[in-house]
């Protein structure tokens, strides 16, 4: 199957009806926003996409989505690459008030004033969300050792000093 370079927005409502998919990708320099979280954008986002209405006849963007980036580790600053994916599952609706009324597996997502969603803005929101909260290699890849990993050891100087909040114990005894 060719992959084909996807568009930036879509009429989910019509493409529902006519039961779309898209498979294809977003170029690397396309993803703005994902450059600006991460070191750099290795590779093309591949996009698979399926437009369907479910039983409750309510109109249903399904999607996967993968992309290489390049983060730097936060234990020993050396950039590594990971790959990112996520899956997600959309409704669009109106107005948010409408998100309410949603089932709990589908988010909404809201039309612009053409009746279309932001399908690029959609896909780089997601990849962004997919990110690691601390970026870091696997302990075995990383240059830091474990013996330099410690964590909740005071140096010698630091442990020999008075704690200033001993003064607080004698007013407590009081």
């Amino acid at each position: 199957m060719q992959k084909v370079k996807l568009p930036l927005t879509v009429d989910p409502v019509k493409d529902a009806q006519r039961r779309l998919n898209y498979v294809g990708y977003y170029a690397a320099n396309q993803l703005e926003r994902l450059a600006e979280s991460v070191v750099n954008v290795l590779s093309d986002a591949q996009v698979t996409l399926s437009f369907y209405v479910d039983p409750q006849k309510l109109v249903v963007m399904k999607g996967k989505v993968q992309v290489d980036v390049e983060l730097e580790c936060q234990r020993c600053n050396l950039p590594y690459k990971q790959t990112l994916e996520c899956e997600f599952i959309y409704s669009p609706v109106a107005n948010w008030d409408q998100a309410d009324d949603l089932p709990e597996i589908y988010e909404p997502i809201e039309f612009n004033a053409f009746g279309e969603i932001d399908l690029i803005g959609t896909v780089e929101d997601e990849l962004i969300l997919a990110l690691p909260l601390v970026p870091m290699h696997s302990s075995e890849h990383c240059e830091v050792s474990a013996q330099e990993q410690v964590f909740g050891e005071l140096p010698e100087e630091l442990a020999k000093k008075p704690n200033p909040f001993a003064v607080l114990a004698n007013l407590k005894q009081k």
